[in-house]
């Protein structure tokens, strides 16, 4: 028996797509987990995972240096050529992602966006629309106290500005589809409950991801230990990727294009962040994320955490009767 909630805001509008590889009733993170924990091949995808991630880096860095010197007779990390390279090479991790998913785990492709097997175009405007200002006011706030100008040419800003519109948001996209995505239902797959595999998802996602980022000043990295803990707790609440997808796209592009606004050489900082020091400022964005959780949160407080559907059953805000519903810690609130 299903017992359908008045869906929430939010995530209102869009028709899952059923399908007998995905158990009904699961939560986004749960959709890898079975009878058996299946540890190793957890560890094969996230080895596949971060081999795709350090692989793509590589080669399209090197792609960039060789046109860029056989070009435009240029080199450093400070060119759009390896900005836009260093965007493809994160994009190529949606496709990726899926098709590890799909290899290791049986999976449709379709679910890696959601638990509706489908990108929901209609959560991603809505949150665009509600979160999106907040988060590039405060961020534009914490730029204020931005380095000292490089003296780019025109030409230069007009691609660094095209690129981070563009190609940034993909970008943004493809860390989500493999971090928040894969990644997290690898680990959410290994507990027994779907609560301790939430727990466990967020944590080390988190904490990996955020030590990638390759600054330890406790700043920075308290920035991004609230960025990327916002990013897996919505992704859980929602049941997709697609407002975790909206708050990191609108967090990069917003440093990006206002970087080539105030002509900041964001390669040159990227290059030496294991250096940089931070301050409070860094932390404003963090205030604006952590509201931004809250109200997602709230807005699922009824319905709990977005399930897989049945056949011609609803994914949002359902409490179905899947393997892990009503009971021990796959009940969730």
């Amino acid at each position: 028996m299903t017992v359908t909630d008045r869906d929430p805001w939010l995530l209102r509008g869009d028709r899952p797509l059923w399908t007998p590889a995905v158990p009904a009733g699961l939560e986004y993170h749960r959709v890898y987990a079975s009878e058996k924990r299946r540890i190793l091949r957890g560890i094969v995808a996230i080895v596949l995972l971060v081999a795709g991630f350090v692989g793509f880096a590589v080669l399209f860095q090197r792609l960039s240096e060789v046109l860029d010197a056989a070009v435009f007779a240029r080199s450093g990390p400070s060119t759009p050529l390896r900005q836009a390279a260093g965007a493809l090479g994160l994009t190529a991790l949606i496709p990726y992602s899926m098709l590890v998913q799909r290899v290791l785990y049986g999976v449709p492709a379709g679910s890696l966006h959601s638990v509706a097997g489908r990108f929901r175009f209609g959560v991603l405007g809505r949150a665009l629309l509600v979160f999106g200002p907040l988060l590039l006011v405060v961020i534009a706030v914490g730029s204020l106290g931005a380095g000292d100008p490089v003296p780019w040419t025109s030409a230069d800003l007009v691609w660094f500005f095209v690129i981070g519109m563009l190609l940034t948001p993909l970008a943004a996209a493809g860390e989500e589809y493999g971090f928040r995505g894969l990644m997290f239902r690898v680990l959410g797959g290994w507990t027994r409950g779907a609560r301790s595999g939430a727990v466990l998802g967020i944590v080390v996602t988190t904490v990996l991801f955020s030590l990638a980022h390759g600054s330890l000043d406790p700043f920075l990295f308290a920035s991004y230990l609230v960025l990327f803990s916002s990013m897996a707790i919505v992704t859980w609440r929602t049941g997709g990727l697609e407002v975790a997808v909206v708050l990191h796209a609108v967090y990069n592009v917003t440093f990006l294009v206002l970087a080539t606004t105030l002509h900041v050489d964001v390669g040159g900082e990227l290059a030496t962040r294991s250096e940089a020091v931070g301050s409070w400022v860094n932390l404003v964005p963090s205030a604006a994320l952590v509201v931004i959780t809250a109200i997602v949160w709230w807005m699922t407080r009824r319905t709990g955490p977005a399930r897989t559907p049945g056949n011609e059953e609803p994914a949002r805000g359902t409490r179905a009767g899947g393997p892990e519903a009503g009971c021990g810690e796959g009940q969730q609130s």
